[in-house]
């Protein structure tokens, strides 16, 4: 612990500690544990005003009684809400339901409770469905979260059913909001009101996990960040419940990402479901580095009866491609794919890592063939008896 115990002279003890700003102070308490921490918001005014800074500045709730206990605090002293910048809500329904039948307290004040936190830059929701509603409130007005950057929501359901977040869609107009995170959600075609339309978002990260996403609404939630960066899509190999809004094309899902051509550099789509007859056209990415897909007939498109008429388009920037699924489901495919290594240097010159699986299967040795031809182009194997690099 930080002594800050006056020093003794010959005349009125003097504090020495005090003699320093305020950051530097702060600075110092970040140090203490939580009970010396404590100890010293003891001492005076000053120190308890610059101890709480510190002692709020991150609070989980993992109980909703917590929740309760809290929101009595901060509803004394309302300028603890104001140190708060990371909120952490996890709790399951039947924590929830228990307390349900003494009060209703949590269902009525959460969205007001974290509203007087109006420094918050991370709020992480893991709660029972129920809440669902009240804290939509904090998104379906004028924001009182002015300085929020990083959103992860996830609403239990005790029969694990999809969150309809239609309730919470206004999340996608904040205006500082940079990461946001959902899981376990479903999003219909009703999507914004064109009233509602918001304009030049600060989303940088957008990551879907498993979600049962409508393709045409994603594309009108793209139309607002001004750069999105990242965007990730995830979904169960056998979905439960059964998908009521996704598509069943990749493709689909790509001219919705199309909205964001201009800065995304990296997508994920982990969603084994997916395919379509038709190879992606992918050069209008102009600045995608990384691209991870399933299948790579999802990236070539399913062989059919049908003669191809359409090769697929590697994005120009492309450094780093990556499939979750063993190669070689395809042989039509797995012939695309050799003749696209070899084509690198023409048409995708700065890629330089290709990651595969290898499960009961080797890699294909006309791929294999392929890459040894593309001396840039460094091959990652996962999976097989060991993962390795460049296996001979």
């Amino acid at each position: 612990m930080v002594a800050i115990h006056p020093v003794h002279h010959p005349g009125a003890p003097v504090d020495l500690l005090a003699r320093c700003p305020d950051l530097l102070i702060v600075s110092i308490l970040e140090t203490l544990p939580k009970h010396d921490l404590c100890s010293v918001s003891r001492l005076n005014k000053r120190y308890h005003a610059l101890a709480d800074a510190v002692l709020y500045n991150t609070v989980q709730w993992l109980k909703p009684e917590l929740h309760l206990i809290f929101s009595q605090s901060l509803s004394r002293r309302p300028r603890r809400g104001s140190a708060i910048e990371e909120v952490k809500l996890a709790y399951p329904a039947s924590e929830l339901t228990r307390l349900i039948s003494d009060t209703l307290e949590p269902m009525n004040n959460i969205s007001q409770t974290i509203s007087t936190m109006s420094n918050l830059k991370t709020l992480d929701i893991a709660v029972p469905v129920g809440l669902l509603p009240s804290i939509g409130n904090l998104f379906n007005g004028p924001f009182d979260l002015a300085c929020l950057q990083s959103c992860t929501l996830f609403y239990q359901d005790e029969e694990d059913q999809y969150w309809d977040l239609q309730e919470n869609i206004h999340i996608f107009t904040h205006p500082t909001l940079e990461t946001l995170v959902i899981k376990r959600a479903k999003l219909d075609d009703r999507g914004f009101e064109p009233i509602e339309r918001p304009h030049n978002t600060a989303l940088k990260t957008l990551h879907l996990i498993e979600c049962d996403i409508n393709d045409d609404t994603l594309s009108d939630v793209l139309m607002f960040p001004e750069a999105l960066k990242e965007f990730v899509l995830t979904q169960r190999e056998e979905p439960e419940p059964e998908l009521d809004e996704s598509s069943s094309s990749i493709r689909d899902y790509m001219m919705a990402l199309k909205e964001q051509c201009h800065s995304l550099e990296t997508i994920t789509i982990d969603f084994p479901m997916l395919a379509s007859g038709r190879a992606l056209a992918l050069r209008e990415f102009v600045n995608l580095k990384t691209l991870r897909l399933n299948w790579d007939y999802q990236l070539f498109g399913k062989s059919t009866k049908k003669p191809r008429l359409h090769s697929v388009g590697l994005p120009p920037e492309l450094e780093t491609l990556e499939f979750f699924n063993p190669l070689g489901t395809d042989e039509e495919v797995t012939d695309l794919l050799a003749n696209a290594i070899q084509s690198l240097h023409i048409t995708c010159r700065k890629m330089k890592e290709l990651i595969v699986l290898v499960e009961e299967t080797e890699i294909p040795k006309v791929v294999l063939e392929a890459i040894k031809s593309q001396s840039q182009l460094h091959l990652s194997v996962i999976g097989g008896e060991e993962d390795r690099d460049d296996p001979e």
